[in-house]
């Protein structure tokens, strides 16, 4: 059985989602909210099926329609309205869009389709100011979140735009993220469950200040901590710059940091990739892999 396979367990169809390395089988109800997901330890779940057959995990499939199944022009509708919306979280080839709340156009398609060739993604969008960068990069998030391939996701961008993040992530995408900057770190510490837990572990969703983060009492702690995908927005500010530009060169730095791990999933975000000096756009170009930093970039070709 494979990720999406529709199985049979306890009298009810489940999906199953894909392994987490941790040895437990996951299910996600066919029918149901989300939040309903389970975890099945299959050793347990044999041994238990001899005296309860429900608890075995079997294939299930459903029967082919027969010529009493039709029925009028309304009815077929109603069904297919009801099949479109039960199922919308199955094993469809795009599982982000079973719950987003807004229809994306189609060229905003072509970085999921990119980013799903990809691994890990690693990723510049440098589209124009209000072609919906934001929206591209939450359909990438929103399903490797969905297929079961991160768990964790830090939005890093200017403090001045964490709120807009936080606004589209849960309106449009249903993400409920958390806003982690200076203003909101002793809130959030005191919201946890877990003392022992860092925020940067405990949340799974967050929207961080670059700026708050690049700082050197905050980095060495969100860098142990640091989610499986980063997406970095208006990400030429922290582009390699000279000494005298303290502050832009600490973002740069942290972001370095950031990709250094090879497995980590990392998308940028800018409407103005290349400010003229070639040097600030290679070390962007340097975050996605180290060799392009070396690039010189007129004299390449297609």
């Amino acid at each position: 059985m494979t990720p999406g396979s529709i199985v049979r367990f306890r009298g009810r169809d489940w999906v199953l989602l894909p392994q987490r390395g941790d040895g437990l089988i996951y299910l996600r109800p066919l029918t149901g909210a989300t939040e309903e997901e389970v975890a099945v330890h299959p050793q347990l779940a044999t041994l238990v099926a001899y005296e309860i057959p429900e608890e075995r995990i079997t294939p299930s499939s459903f029967p082919p329609p027969t010529s009493s199944d039709v029925q009028d022009a309304a009815a077929v509708h109603l069904f297919w309205q009801a099949a479109r919306l039960t199922l919308r979280e199955g094993a469809a080839p795009l599982r982000s869009l079973g719950r987003i709340s807004i229809r994306p156009r189609t060229y905003q398609f072509v970085p999921l389709l990119m980013a799903l060739r990809l691994d890990p993604v690693r990723l510049l969008i440098a589209d124009d100011v209000g072609t919906g960068k934001t929206a591209e990069a939450l359909l990438i998030a929103k399903e490797l979140l969905e297929r079961g391939e991160v768990r964790r996701l830090c939005v890093l961008c200017p403090p001045y735009l964490c709120e807009q993040w936080q606004r589209e992530m849960q309106e449009k995408f249903h993400l409920d993220a958390v806003v982690i900057r200076s203003g909101t770190v002793g809130q959030l510490e005191r919201a946890k469950l877990s003392p022992t837990v860092s925020i940067y572990q405990y949340y799974p969703i967050q929207v961080a200040s670059i700026d708050f983060l690049k700082s050197e009492r905050q980095k060495p702690l969100f860098l142990q901590h640091c989610p499986e995908l980063v997406i970095v927005d208006e990400v030429h500010g922290a582009a390699e710059a000279y000494e005298h530009n303290k502050g832009q060169q600490q973002r740069h730095q942290l972001l370095r940091e950031i990709a250094r791990d090879e497995r980590r999933h990392l998308i940028l975000l800018t409407a103005t990739p290349h400010s003229g000096i070639e040097d600030a756009f290679r070390s962007i170009l340097g975050l996605l892999r180290p060799e392009f930093r070396e690039w010189d970039i007129g004299s390449l070709d297609e």
